[in-house]
């Protein structure tokens, strides 16, 4: 699965995308993994009420089944202006 990071999620994290591969069953549980992995994902996901989602490019949920995913991207509210 493709993993997506975009403004202050790249930043902390240092990376635009990855490659992974999870056993994870929603997107909580990849948060949770990640968060796991270094002090750089913690931060990036210390608040996720400060971060939306998309599944293959959809706005989505963070308790949304991963099931068939091929892309998930994290990053900040949008604003219009």
């Amino acid at each position: 699965m493709d993993v997506l990071y975009f403004a202050w999620v790249r930043e902390r994290i240092g990376l635009p995308r990855e490659k992974l591969e999870t056993s994870a069953k929603t997107v909580m549980d990849l948060v949770e993994e990640l968060k796991a992995r270094e002090e750089r994902y913690e931060a990036a996901f210390a608040d996720i009420s400060a971060l939306r989602v998309a599944l293959d490019q959809e706005l989505s949920e963070f308790d949304a089944p991963l099931d068939g995913v091929r892309e998930v991207a994290f990053f900040p509210p949008m604003t219009g202006g």
